[in-house]
């Protein structure tokens, strides 16, 4: 896992035809705004959260991120556990984004 920056996020997706966006929020703070392109996976539901990510490509780049950072680190490393290899989480999460969120 690697942590980056709200920069760091929109370069490297800028230029990453491979990536995967996971939002691992609830379905309630899904609800308020999301990330353009991102699929929610809710980390505080482990037995769906497994069953959800067993279904990604391990070979994959995944962008995780949550609500301030902090589930997404735990998220990031569930899914270097089951053999994804490249995972990156979004510092302080979508509570300091100062960028595009969309309504789903």
């Amino acid at each position: 896992m690697k942590n980056i920056t709200q920069e760091e996020w929109r370069e490297l997706l800028a230029n990453d035809e491979n990536a995967v966006i996971i939002d691992c929020r609830t379905p309630i703070e899904w609800r308020g705004g999301v990330f353009e392109n991102s699929i929610l996976i809710n980390i505080n539901d482990p037995q769906s959260f497994m069953v959800e990510i067993k279904k990604l490509k391990i070979d994959k780049n995944h962008y995780v991120y949550c609500r301030s950072g902090i589930r997404s680190v735990h998220a990031c490393q569930v899914l270097e556990s089951i053999g994804v290899k490249t995972t990156y989480n979004l510092l302080g999460g979508i509570i300091v984004w100062k960028g595009k969120i969309v309504i789903p």
